[in-house]
C-alpha cells in the first residue's frame, strides 16, 4: 500500500525574529523550592518556552544562573553568592553549582536567564529558592526524646521558649518518628501528612528470626529530617512548640513489617534576628514535655482510636496547663544518618464528595464516593453527645484498620485520621443518630508527585484502562515509594517497582521521588554479598525473587532514561555491578540462572525468595523460574553495560556487554526447543523475543507466539506482571501489533477490561480478581500506549527526551491516538487522526530538544515547534 504525503506544515512557517524565550519550571535536584537540601554541590534546572507564535527552530545557546542570599538581592540581580555570568550551552537540566560554599541551614534565591539561536536574552526568571539542610552533625542541637513509657496511643511533646527581639527567620528543622505532626502556638505548620518519608531508619536485631528471615547486614541506614518556616507563626515572648507523634513506620503494628525504634523526636528552631544574632531555640532534650493525646491506639495497619473527651486544651500554646505533663527522657535514638527530606511529601490530594448515601435498614448510614481511594474520611461539624462512640467501617477486600471517634459533645466536632490511612470506595457508619453527607468528606491521601502526560485515544476501553491504573498508582505512593497495595502489606517491593517505574516515569513528575526511592534500594542493599531484597526498605514480609532484586540495576537505567541523571547512576553503578555479581553465583554449569535462595539459617529454598513470574491468568501454568531468572541476569548484565558506557567505563562496558551475549546464547541453548520451535508454552516466549533469541530462531519464535496467543489463549493476555511489561511492546516490536491490540481490547477474563466490567476503579493484583483489588503492577505493560501507540519514545543515547524518537503504530482499528507529556525539556506531543480516507499526525517538539518522526511516508528529522503531517492510502 502506498502512502502519499498531502500536506505538511509547521502550522505557519512565519517566523518572529525577535522572539525571546521565556523560562519556567525552575528545579532544585528535581524539586521546585525544596525546603531543606543537604547536597553541597546541587544542581539547577528549567525549561525554556518558546514565546513566539507557531515558532519552529527555537534552542537555547547560552545561560546565566544567579544566586543570591536573599530575595531583595536575587529581584535586583544582586547575585552575591554565585553568578554564573553568560555561558555558552545547550544545557538546560542539572547544571552543577560553583559559587561560594553553601551555609548550613540557609535559605537561598536563585534565578536563570537564557539566550536563544538569535542570541536574543529572555527576561529573567521568577525567583525560587531552596533551603540547605544541617550539613555537620554538630549542626544538631537537639537530641533524641522520647516518652518514659511508650503505649498505643500517640505522645504530645511540647517546650515553651521566649523571643526577645525581632526575627528575620526562624525555622524548624525535625524528625518525628515514625510519623509528626508539628504546631506551634497552636497552629499547625504545613499541610504534610504521614511525614516523614519511610527510610531504613536503623539496625534491626530480629530480622533473622521472621519467616522470610535475612541478616541486617544492609548497607545504608538513615532517617529523614524536615525544614519548616515558622517565621509567622513565633511572636515576641513567651512561645510554645508541640508535636504529635505516631507509630508509623517505626513502629508497625502487623507482623509483616519489622519495629525499628519507639516513638522518638528530634528537632531545634533556628532563629536569625534582624540585629544580625542567631541562636537555636527549644533543641529536643530533659526540658521538654510529654503526655498522651486523645489518640488512644495509633497503628499504621490497625487504625485509630480518638476520644475526644481527652483532649488536652491549649496543648501546644504558651498558655498550657502543664501539671499531669511528664518530663521526656533523651534516648540513643535511630542509628541512621540524619538525612534531608529532598522528596515529596504525602498530602491531602484531592477531595471527594459522597455520589450516594443513604440511611440502611440496620440504622447504619452507608456512603459511596464513586471511585475506591488512599486516605480517610473527615467527619465535619458533627453533633453528638459526650460519650457517643461513631464507628467508620471502610468496605474492602483486604483487611484493615478501626477508624473511631468518641465525641465530646460540643456543639460541632471535627475529625479525620492523623498517622493512617485507608482504601475505601464505601463505608458505613454508625453510633451517631443524625448524619448528612454535608458532614462526610472524602480525602484521597498520597505522595505529592502530580500527573504530567495525558493520553487519549478513540478506544474508550484503553482510556478507562489508564484511568483506572493511574488511581491505584497513586493510591499506592506513600512516604515516596510505591507499594504493592495500599490497605494489606503496603510494602515498597522492588520488584513492583522496577516493573512499573517506566510507566509511572511516563505519565507523573516522579523524579524527586524515584531518586529518593532508588538511594531506599541502594540501603537496602546486603554490604556483603551485593544481594537486593525484595522490598527497600525491608521488610521481612516481602515476597519475590530475582526480578526483585533486578529493581537495583532497572530502576536506575529507566531513571537515566527519563532525566538524564548521571550523577544518580555513577551513585549507583558500583551496586548495580554488586548485584549483578551476586546474580552470578546462582549460574549453573550451562550458563544460565536459577536462584535457590534460603532463609538465614535454613538449608532448603524460600519459595518467597525465589520467585519468577507472578500472578500469571493460570497460577498452574507459569513460565519457568529459571527462565526467568535467566532473562534477568541477561538485562542486569545488558544496562550495566550499557551504563558503563555512559559513565566512560569502557572495559566493564565491554566485559559486561560480553556477559549479556553470553547469558543470551545460552539461554537460546538450554530453553529454546527445537522440535516445538518454542521456549515454553507460559509466556515464556515473551521473554526470548524481549532479550533478542538468535537469529536463525527468531522467525520460528514469532510464528509460535502468533499461534499460541492467537489460538492458545484465544487473543488474551498469558503472563504475570513482570512478564506484562514486555508483553505488549515485544509484540508491537516484532510485528504483532494486532495481537497487542486484540490482548489489551478484550473485555473476559483474562484482561484489564474484565476488571472494569466488575466494576473496577483501580487495577487488581490477579487477573482472577483474586487476594488484592488495589494492586498498580500490572500496569506495567501500558507503556504501550504511550511507546507505541503514540510512538513517544526516549534516544538512550541523548536521554531525558533531547532527542525523541516518535513512531506511531495505530492498528487500523483505531480513529485517533494523543498523548502530550512534560519532559525535562518541555512539552512533546504525538497525536493521529484518521477521517476521510486521510491520516493526519501532528507533533510537538520542545524547545532543547530534537525528534525523529518515522512514518509510512518516511522519516522527518525535527527541531522545536508543532509539526503537521497529512497522508491518504492509495491502493
Amino acid at each position: 500500500m502506498k502512502k502519499t504525503l498531502l500536506f505538511a506544515s509547521a502550522l505557519s512557517f512565519a517566523m518572529t525574529m525577535n522572539a525571546q524565550l521565556k523560562v519556567t519550571n525552575l528545579r532544585v535536584e528535581h524539586m521546585a523550592n525544596p525546603t531543606v537540601v543537604d547536597e553541597t554541590v546541587p544542581r539547577f534546572s528549567w525549561i525554556n518556552e518558546a514565546l513566539g507564535v507557531n515558532e519552529r527552530g527555537k534552542r537555547q545557546t547560552a545561560y546565566q544562573i544567579g544566586v543570591a542570599s536573599s530575595l531583595e538581592k536575587a529581584r535586583v540581580a544582586q547575585f552575591d553568592v554565585w553568578n554564573s555570568q553568560k555561558q555558552p550551552s545547550s544545557q538546560s537540566i542539572l547544571i552543577p553549582y560553583e559559587g561560594l560554599p553553601l551555609r548550613s541551614g540557609t535559605d537561598y534565591y536563585w534565578c536563570v536567564r537564557t539566550w536563544d539561536e538569535n542570541g536574543t536574552p529572555s527576561v529573567w526568571s521568577q525567583v525560587n529558592t531552596w533551603g540547605m539542610g544541617l550539613l555537620k552533625t554538630t549542626d544538631w542541637k537537639g537530641k533524641w526524646i522520647s516518652p518514659a513509657k511508650t503505649t498505643n496511643a500517640a505522645p504530645m511533646l511540647r517546650r515553651t521558649f521566649a523571643i526577645g527581639k525581632t526575627v528575620k527567620q526562624a525555622k524548624v528543622f525535625i524528625c518525628g518518628l515514625g510519623f509528626h505532626q508539628l504546631y506551634m502556638n497552636g497552629q499547625r505548620i504545613g499541610n504534610d501528612e504521614l511525614v516523614p518519608n519511610i527510610s531504613n531508619y536503623s539496625y534491626r536485631d530480629d530480622l533473622h528470626t521472621h519467616a522470610i528471615a535475612l541478616n541486617d547486614k544492609f548497607t545504608g541506614y538513615r532517617v529523614l529530617y524536615m525544614s519548616y518556616d515558622v517565621t509567622k507563626q513565633i511572636k515576641l515572648g513567651e512561645n510554645a512548640i508541640g508535636v504529635l507523634l505516631g507509630h508509623g513506620w517505626a513502629k508497625p503494628d502487623k507482623h509483616i513489617a519489622s519495629h525499628f525504634t519507639d516513638p522518638c523526636l528530634r528537632c531545634q528552631i533556628n532563629v536569625q534576628y534582624t540585629d544580625g544574632t542567631s541562636e537555636v531555640l527549644a533543641p529536643t532534650d530533659e526540658s521538654w514535655k510529654v503526655k498522651t493525646s486523645a489518640i488512644h491506639y495509633n497503628g499504621l495497619f490497625q487504625g485509630e482510636l480518638y476520644d475526644a473527651r481527652h483532649e488536652t486544651p491549649q496543648w501546644n500554646t504558651a498558655q498550657c496547663d502543664e501539671s499531669g505533663w511528664e518530663q521526656a527522657i533523651t534516648i540513643a535514638g535511630p542509628t541512621g544518618q540524619m538525612s534531608a527530606m529532598t522528596s515529596p511529601a504525602d498530602k491531602i490530594m484531592e477531595t471527594l464528595k459522597p455520589k450516594t448515601f443513604k440511611k440502611r435498614e440496620d440504622g447504619r448510614y452507608e456512603v459511596d464516593f464513586g471511585e475506591e481511594i488512599s486516605g480517610w474520611i473527615r467527619l465535619k461539624d458533627i453533633v453528638a453527645s459526650a460519650g457517643d462512640t461513631i464507628r467508620i467501617d471502610y468496605e474492602c477486600e483486604s483487611p484493615q484498620g478501626i477508624q473511631r471517634y468518641v465525641a465530646k459533645g460540643t456543639a460541632r466536632e471535627t475529625y479525620a485520621p492523623h498517622f493512617t490511612w485507608f482504601v475505601f470506595r464505601k463505608a458505613y457508619i454508625s453510633g451517631i443518630d443524625q448524619l448528612t453527607e454535608a458532614n462526610l468528606q472524602a480525602e484521597a491521601v498520597y505522595t505529592d508527585v502530580r500527573e504530567n502526560a495525558t493520553f487519549e485515544c478513540s478506544n474508550p476501553l484503553f482510556n478507562q484502562i489508564l484511568t483506572i491504573w493511574k488511581r491505584s498508582q497513586k493510591d499506592n505512593m506513600h512516604g515516596s515509594i510505591a507499594s504493592d497495595c495500599p490497605h494489606r502489606e503496603r510494602l515498597p517491593y522492588t520488584g513492583d517497582g522496577q516493573g512499573a517505574c517506566g510507566i509511572v516515569m511516563e505519565h507523573f513528575d516522579a523524579a524527586a521521588f524515584y531518586a529518593k526511592w532508588i538511594r531506599d534500594v541502594r540501603d537496602a542493599q546486603d554490604r556483603t554479598d551485593g544481594y537486593v531484597p525484595n522490598s527497600a526498605p525491608w521488610q521481612p514480609g516481602a515476597g519475590g525473587g530475582v526480578a526483585w532484586g533486578a529493581a537495583m540495576n532497572v530502576m536506575p537505567w529507566e531513571f537515566y532514561l527519563n532525566y538524564g541523571d548521571t550523577r544518580l547512576l555513577e551513585q549507583c553503578y558500583e551496586p548495580m555491578k554488586r548485584q549483578l555479581d551476586y546474580m552470578t553465583t546462582w549460574m549453573t554449569p550451562e550458563g544460565v540462572m536459577f536462584q535457590q535462595r534460603a532463609s538465614v539459617g535454613q538449608k532448603e529454598p524460600m519459595y518467597w525468595l525465589n520467585l519468577g513470574d507472578w500472578c500469571p491468568p493460570d497460577h498452574s501454568k507459569i513460565a519457568k523460574e529459571s527462565l526467568v531468572h535467566t532473562f534477568y541476569l541477561w538485562h542486569c548484565a545488558d544496562i550495566t553495560s550499557r551504563a558503563a558506557r555512559v559513565l566512560g567505563h569502557h572495559e566493564d562496558a565491554v566485559r559486561y556487554a560480553q556477559m549479556a551475549e553470553q547469558v543470551r546464547m545460552a539461554f537460546d541453548r538450554v530453553f529454546f526447543d527445537e522440535k516445538a520451535q518454542s521456549c515454553g508454552p507460559n509466556g515464556d516466549n515473551i521473554f526470548a523475543l524481549c532479550m533478542g533469541l538468535g537469529a536463525e530462531h527468531q522467525p520460528q519464535l514469532i510464528n509460535t507466539v502468533r499461534k499460541e496467543i492467537a489460538e492458545g489463549t484465544k487473543g488474551h493476555i498469558n503472563v504475570g506482571f513482570i512478564g506484562a511489561k514486555y508483553f505488549f511492546e515485544t509484540l508491537a516490536r516484532h510485528g504483532m501489533n494486532d495481537l497487542a491490540y486484540e490482548a489489551m481490547n478484550k473485555t473476559d477474563f483474562p484482561s484489564y477490561g474484565h476488571w472494569i466490567a466488575q466494576g473496577a476503579t483501580t487495577t487488581w493484583e490477579q487477573w482472577d480478581g483474586g487476594n488484592s483489588r488495589n494492586h498498580p503492577m500490572m500496569g506495567s505493560g501500558l507503556t504501550w500506549f504511550s511507546r507505541n501507540l503514540a510512538g513517544v519514545q526516549y534516544d538512550e543515547h541523548q536521554p531525558a527526551y533531547r532527542h525523541i524518537i516518535i513512531r506511531p503504530q495505530v492498528p487500523a482499528q483505531m480513529e485517533y491516538v494523543s498523548y502530550t507529556k512534560q519532559t525535562p525539556y518541555g512539552k512533546v506531543a504525538s497525536s493521529l487522526q484518521r477521517k476521510d480516507g486521510i491520516t493526519t499526525v501532528t507533533v510537538t517538539v520542545p524547545v532543547g530538544s530534537t525528534a525523529t518522526l518515522v512514518l509510512p511516508i518516511g522519516t522527518k528529522e525535527l527541531q522545536q515547534g508543532t509539526y503537521t503531517f497529512k497522508y491518504s492510502d492509495e491502493q
